[in-house]
């Protein structure tokens, strides 16, 4: 409570509201830390979460979507962490199934839930979590996905990792895309993607989402957690590729110049979707 001035001149009190966070929240601070992830890089398995705070993660999903359109909310709860939960940790102690998202999945790269077919493919094929492969290769896979909506494509892993290798490092870190330099046809979302390391939180799985994430025996449609073992691959050659994925492949390759990943990625948070599709393909002259 401060002190002010009314319009008469006359001193006045001023009740400021003062947001105290829940005592569960502030003792969580006091559990011990969770252990048996040394094989994961330092930097990943020390860094909390801004969102170990509800009120924070309330107020950012108040202002950020993160369902699809036409798709019921109740799919999935989107809930804090606690003071010792990270990233890179397993489904321990869990009542229900799943996984960790950044907001800058969200925010920036205008992913939606649930994850499409592509999107677990490509997850399922590089054996990662979400939150694992990172953000600047999440936006080559947006990319590359309206990319092809846009030349009438069906987009596939296969097709997708053609044009990229991966190099997964010891300790485990955070996967990257790196783009072979003869054929890659998408420039990088951005040199040097900062701030999203401290930006996750949990997306539990309800009874009602269980057919988009997991599949009839219950196992997941693609890796929930951190693994140790992310996939390596280098100069795939097109003969690995089935006849379709050639033809996607094919396609492509017929671009010379690289294509604005940024531009192709903020077609997702358009007002007319299929316009700005209509426009990438006239830019393509393929239309």
């Amino acid at each position: 409570m401060s002190a002010g001035v009314g319009t008469s001149g006359v001193p006045r009190e001023v009740v400021r509201e003062i947001r105290e966070d829940p005592p569960e929240e502030l003792e969580e601070s006091n559990w011990p830390a969770k252990g048996g992830y040394a094989w994961v890089a330092s930097d990943v398995r020390d860094q909390s979460s801004l969102f170990r705070w509800s009120r924070l993660l309330n107020s950012w999903l108040n202002c950020t979507p993160v369902i699809s359109r036409g798709v019921s909310g109740d799919i999935v709860s989107l809930e804090r962490v606690s003071a010792i939960d990270r990233v890179c940790h397993g489904q321990e102690g869990a009542a229900k199934k799943f996984f960790y998202m950044y907001m800058c999945h969200f925010s920036q790269l205008h992913i939606r839930l649930p994850f499409d077919d592509f999107t677990m493919g490509v997850l399922r094929v590089l054996n990662v979590a979400p939150t694992q492969l990172h953000p600047n290769s999440w936006a080559y896979l947006q990319a590359f996905r309206i990319l092809c909506e846009s030349l009438y494509l069906e987009p596939s892993p296969y097709a997708f990792l053609y044009f990229y290798d991966t190099r997964p490092r010891r300790p485990t870190t955070w996967l990257s895309l790196i783009s072979r330099p003869s054929i890659s046809r998408l420039d990088a979302f951005s040199q040097s993607f900062k701030h999203f390391k401290d930006g996750y939180f949990k997306v539990v799985v309800q009874e009602g989402g269980e057919q988009h994430f997991l599949n009839a025996d219950g196992s997941t449609k693609f890796p929930f957690s951190w693994t140790n073992s992310p996939s390596r691959y280098k100069d795939m050659g097109v003969e690995e590729l089935s006849s379709g994925d050639k033809e996607v492949v094919g396609v492509l390759l017929r671009f010379v110049d690289k294509l604005p990943t940024k531009g192709l990625v903020r077609v997702y948070n358009s007002v007319h979707p299929i316009i700005d599709i209509e426009g990438i393909c006239l830019l393509l002259k393929l239309c």
